[in-house]
């Protein structure tokens, strides 16, 4: 695929327009590598320790005995119920080498969510943070999973940490009415300290099909519908993994770090971070949530120089006091998912780093995730998603016939095509064939390319807005909507309407102190001088103190959805 195309004239010199053949490797192959390359060159770095490739190596072989020594063997999918650690690290590839299959899971899932997920996944064992354990202990009972294995976010911490992190752990869980300690000592868990600590010799690195073996089943965000199981090969995987590394040429193998604020168990975290910095065999800073002094602190401490996130975390980094008492200066390059970029806020994010390039980028968990992003070298053009990766293909098609391929400045059907498609989605084989037709991964997304290739999403096909049979893009009235100065947070959805079909509703989070009364906001949208038709301005405001996110910060707009139709049938005369 080394064919002309529009975007390869705005690739940064140093980016190759193709990396095929691709290697036909599993994804274990990653670490085996990086210990081989940078055996004691930082792996991991965690509240102050840094932990070699050499040992990182160790510790999975260790807990693959262990896992070995629970049955999970070649097929079987093992859930990880963590946030960002040490254990997740070493879980996860400890996983792959088994030829097992990685199941990651939201922390802060409700239980009907983790249920879901785990059972239809067919998880047999599942590794969960102590803490999480009372959540989440009679999900993991009605589904009848094999082994628990639970593990103390304390168990890679250096001394005196170690020691004094449970006491205030202890302190709070009392100040919440927690129970602790949080497993019961008649639980039928097992301890991973004591697995790690009484493995055996490590049983030999499966052989997989690269292309056709799965090596995680990554649950899509269920922003839209009900959450699907994407399963992604090993050669997916590591080819997103090097098509990433391309973009970021500016890594320097063995000696760069990565910022690792985005969870591991969603596929932006999965690849941009982990995936990622092991191939180039460099330090993951890991923080296992985002608290604004600990992220400043690792990010001064252990200077990473890419760091991935969404908006939302740069948004917080550039409007706190405390951002200029750190030095961010060793962050070259940023790349924001899962929501618009502000320009904004990429603005002032290269200001409070010192010149830190802040780029747009888009993928989604079917494709592993990275398709596109903004080149890193001063090229990147605000409010787009920037251009194709090496090697992905993209067309768009129009909206009313998918056969039909649509020109440059014209909205349709974003379609892509590369190695980091997924191989289907799990149990969902008619699912499967709406999405992948003919080779192609049809996104859901409308988009427009411009004539120089890069692209911008204009929204979601299942969220347009049908105004008197005009289309109305949420995503763009947002965009006009977070110009006004009061508003911290807007969605935009679609109402019932007698007199045009649908009209056009938005749900806004006002910065803090401010007020402001719905008339105020639709007068000022109606104001010519902000380019909203008049079918596009809102006709409805609701003031909310905050909208529902993912944990990774993308708004569900179906939960706003939903609401608004449980409000209309209650309404109707029974």
């Amino acid at each position: 695929m080394t064919q002309h195309r529009p975007w390869f004239e705005h690739y940064a010199p140093e980016v190759p327009r193709t990396l095929e053949p691709y290697p036909e490797i599993s994804l274990f192959s990653l670490l085996d590598s990086a210990a081989r390359r940078f055996p004691t060159r930082p792996s991991m770095a965690w509240f102050g320790r840094r932990m070699s490739y050499r040992y990182l190596l160790r510790e999975v072989e260790r807990f693959s005995a262990a896992l070995a020594g629970l049955g999970v063997a070649k097929g079987d999918r093992v859930g990880l119920v963590l946030p960002n650690c040490p254990q997740y690290v070493i879980a996860y590839y400890a996983i792959v080498r088994l030829g097992a299959i990685v199941v990651g899971n939201n922390p802060l899932y409700a239980q009907r969510e983790m249920e879901h997920q785990l059972r239809d996944a067919g998880v047999r064992v599942v590794v969960v943070l102590d803490q999480l354990y009372p959540s989440f202990a009679d999900v993991f009972a009605r589904i009848g999973v094999d082994h628990v294995v639970t593990t103390r976010i304390t168990d890679y911490m250096r001394f005196p940490l170690k020691q004094l992190a449970p006491i205030r752990f202890r302190k709070e869980a009392k100040h919440e009415g927690k129970p602790w300690p949080p497993v019961p000592a008649s639980a039928a868990v097992s301890w991973w300290s004591d697995l790690i600590r009484s493995a055996g010799a490590p049983p030999p690195i499966a052989t997989v099909d690269p292309r056709t073996d799965p090596a995680g089943f990554i649950y899509t965000g269920g922003t839209t519908g009900p959450s699907k199981g994407a399963m992604l090969s090993h050669f997916n995987l590591v080819a997103n993994a090097m098509q990433c590394r391309a973009w970021f040429s500016n890594i320097v193998e063995g000696e760069d770090g990565i910022m690792c604020v985005l969870p591991f168990f969603h596929s932006y975290g999965m690849t941009t971070e982990l995936n990622l910095g092991v191939l180039a065999g460099v330090k993951l800073v890991l923080v296992p949530r985002f608290d604004l002094g600990m992220v400043l602190k690792a990010l001064s401490k252990e200077k990473p120089s890419l760091f991935p996130g969404v908006p939302r975390l740069y948004q917080h980094l550039n409007e706190s006091p405390e951002t200029r008492k750190y030095d961010l200066r060793a962050v070259k390059a940023c790349v924001s998912g899962a929501a618009p970029l502000p320009k904004a806020v990429a603005d002032a994010f290269r200001e409070v780093t010192g010149g830190a390039e802040l780029v747009e980028g888009y993928g989604l968990t079917e494709a592993s995730p990275v398709t596109h992003a903004n080149p890193i070298d001063g090229r990147a053009r605000p409010g787009t998603i920037g251009m194709p990766l090496p090697d992905t293909e993209c067309k768009i098609v129009a909206l009313d016939d998918p056969e039909r391929e649509v020109g440059p400045g014209q909205p349709g059907e974003l379609c892509v095509r590369g190695p980091q498609v997924m191989l289907g989605y799990w149990n969902r084989p008619e699912e499967t064939a709406l999405t992948i037709r003919n080779g192609w991964l049809h996104t859901g997304d409308v988009a427009v390319m411009d004539p120089d290739g890069y692209f911008r999403i204009v929204d979601r096909i299942k969220e347009m807005i049908i105004v008197s049979g005009y289309n109305v893009y949420p995503t763009e009235v947002e965009e006009v909507l977070y110009r006004h100065p009061k508003i911290a947070k807007v969605c935009v959805i679609g109402v019932p309407s007698e007199k045009t079909g649908e009209a056009v509703k938005a749900f806004v989070v006002l910065r803090p102190g401010e007020t402001a009364t719905p008339a105020e906001i639709i007068a000022w949208a109606r104001d010519p001088a902000q380019g909203l038709a008049a079918y596009r301005v809102p006709k409805q405001i609701e003031f909310r103190d905050s909208l529902p996110e993912t944990m990774i910060g993308k708004v569900l707009r179906r939960v706003l959805q939903e609401e608004e139709r449980r409000k209309v049938a209650a309404a109707q005369p029974s």
